[in-house]
């Protein structure tokens, strides 16, 4: 199984909070770090997986799975087609939501905040670390949009895949990643009777960059 890239994770006792308690967790980026650690030596797969919703400029919103492919004190960072649902969303709308639930450790983690996309470098390096076939399927799909039948997709791999023979296959104009600079990260532990733990971290000031992160407990 594939690993998250987090950049700098946390020791988990300086993640977890005093006694264990996350909910007095002082930094949600190494919360996060600890969490993410565990879910992946539990999870049956996928332990990224997260829900992304995206709304356009007619406020209607839309949610998928996708995999989360980055973490770092900047946020959270996933890639798509430009051209998709989301990448149109995105782009008239550039803000977004996700969520991550782990069933192995009954566990939710939440976040919300502006969008902005990878510098051409991260998205290079990053679509260079993908299996060829998924570097070949990325030109050959025009993700979201109306496809016939399955065999016209498998004949546009085929022609890509002719097209590049052994050579490299080059990062699309219109793939790339996008980074949710979070102004609120939300921490859910199931408890007994719907009794959760919860603690939501936000920003000094509300914004999405600069100020200390501060945490605040939440009724369930």
């Amino acid at each position: 199984m594939e690993r998250l890239r987090i950049d700098d994770p946390a020791s988990p006792a300086e993640a977890t909070g005093p006694g264990g308690d996350f909910t007095r967790a002082a930094d949600p980026w190494a919360l996060f770090a600890a969490w993410m650690a565990e879910a992946e030596a539990t999870e049956p797969n996928d332990p990224n997986a997260m829900a992304l919703a995206t709304a356009g400029a007619d406020g209607l919103p839309d949610v998928r799975v996708v995999l989360l492919k980055g973490v770092d004190a900047r946020g959270f960072v996933f890639y798509t087609n430009t051209e998709s649902a989301k990448g149109d969303e995105l782009r008239e709308n550039p803000q977004a939501a996700l969520v991550l639930h782990w069933k192995s450790l009954r566990r939710q983690v939440r976040a919300r905040g502006p969008v902005s996309p990878v510098t051409r470098e991260e998205a290079d390096a990053y679509f260079e670390s993908r299996a060829r076939n998924s570097r070949i399927g990325a030109h050959a799909s025009r993700q979201s949009r109306p496809l016939a039948d399955r065999a016209i997709l498998e004949r546009a791999v085929a022609e890509v895949a002719d097209r590049y023979g052994e050579g490299p296959v080059p990062r699309p104009e219109n793939w790339t990643g996008f980074r949710i600079a979070p102004v609120s990260i939300e921490f859910w532990q199931d408890g007994p009777f719907r009794l959760h733990d919860r603690v939501r971290f936000t920003r000094d000031g509300g914004s999405s960059d600069g100020g200390a992160w501060r945490g605040a407990r939440l009724y369930p």
